[in-house]
């Protein structure tokens, strides 16, 4: 009869190292989209729109129903023009498309080496003792 295998313990610094790994990370991915300043663009972009035309509700195209859904919101309509006249613009970047299949196959590569050789050790301990 073979023994039980018994994984091997991660040490307190390699727990704390995967934690502020992974934070940062976590971050790292929330802060991509404020360094490239998409936001800025959108609003700037809006604020052009409603400068041009003299804000009301019938310039906005928003019928009675909407207008009540707008002030129930806390929205007059300037403050709901920026929002109802900012387009999103779902273009994609070849390029950035490019580098986040990149990653997400890198990671996945990465995943798949170190899971192997994990398999292998454990199969090597149980196994090769008969």
């Amino acid at each position: 009869m073979s023994k039980n295998y018994t994984p091997p313990k991660q040490g307190m610094f390699g727990q704390i190292f995967d934690t502020i790994l992974v934070l940062v990370l976590v971050y790292a991915s929330l802060m991509v989209p404020l360094l490239f300043k998409a936001e800025a663009k959108a609003e700037a972009a809006a604020a052009n729109a409603t400068a041009v035309v003299k804000v009301s509700w019938e310039s906005l195209g928003q019928n009675e129903i909407q207008q009540q859904q707008w002030v129930k919101l806390g929205y007059d309509p300037e403050k709901a023009a920026t929002l109802i006249n900012s387009r999103f613009d779902y273009s994609i970047d070849p390029m950035m498309l490019i580098i986040t299949i990149l990653v997400v196959a890198g990671y996945f590569i990465f995943m798949l080496k170190v899971s192997d050789k994990q398999y292998r050790e454990v199969i090597r301990e149980k196994f090769d003792n008969k």
